[in-house]
């Protein structure tokens, strides 16, 4: 039996649609410029779109009280901001703030609500993303909990990296302490740390990736296990497409 042809999108989780669901949906997919800091939902409030990521992406956070928060999420052209809609829930369980500015497209929750209802094809993708992003979530969690802030960060810029397809990304001091929930003296120890180690490099608020293997190395085996997920994931279902970036 032949599949249906799918189409050449940004995102992947759009791309791996056979054609006639995508271009159902493409005269209501509208493209959004997102800018780094644009939060798209608070914690606790109605989502109004769906965001699928092009060249951007976003951290999924969630929040102890006003003034402290940690990313437990961090989601990129591979799959949807919004998943919760998925489920029959209308309310972000967590703040989604743009960590990389760039390009999405984006659904209102009422078109997304009634593809979803009517395409076998969208709900089998995102149901699938679902599962990746929750075994990411309790990865992060135990991640946080276990490993040290300098294992962490490796992690960190690893997934940032395969989401900006580049070794080269801004990023300040401030915003990684939140999104690892540390003190910003614990960001700078921990980078100290991976620049002696010649593994980054860190000027003016840009990391550049210096070496690879060894950045994985230095990282939690977290990272692994949540890349390994995605590409087995994708790999039994046979798409042509990587989950993520190598």
């Amino acid at each position: 039996m032949l599949r249906a042809k799918q189409v050449s999108v940004p995102n992947h989780l759009l791309g791996a649609l056979p054609r006639k669901d995508y271009q159902k949906l493409l005269p209501i997919l509208e493209p959004v410029k997102l800018a780094f800091g644009d939060i798209l939902y608070e914690s606790h409030a109605q989502i109004q779109h769906v965001y699928f990521p092009v060249d951007c992406f976003v951290s999924m956070l969630t929040t102890v009280d006003a003034g402290r928060a940690a990313e437990v999420g961090l989601i990129g052209s591979e799959g949807m901001i919004g998943v919760p809609m998925a489920l029959g829930v209308a309310v972000s369980p967590f703040r989604a703030v743009v960590q990389g500015g760039g390009t999405a497209m984006r659904l209102k929750t009422g078109d997304f609500r009634r593809n979803f209802s009517s395409s076998h094809a969208l709900k089998r993708e995102v149901f699938l993303f679902t599962h990746l992003l929750m075994i990411q979530i309790a990865q992060t969690a135990a991640c946080n909990r276990f490993h040290v802030v300098t294992q962490r960060m490796a992690r960190w810029m690893l997934m940032t990296r395969d989401r900006v397809n580049s070794n080269e990304f801004r990023i300040t001091q401030e915003f990684l302490a939140l999104m690892l929930g540390v003190r910003r003296v614990g960001v700078s120890s921990a980078m100290c740390r991976l620049r002696e180690r010649k593994l980054i490099v860190y000027r003016r608020g840009t990391v550049t990736i210096l070496d690879h293997a060894g950045l994985i190395e230095a990282a939690c085996v977290c990272y692994k296990t949540v890349k390994d997920a995605y590409a087995q994931a994708h790999a039994k279902k046979g798409s042509s497409k990587p989950a993520l970036h190598k």
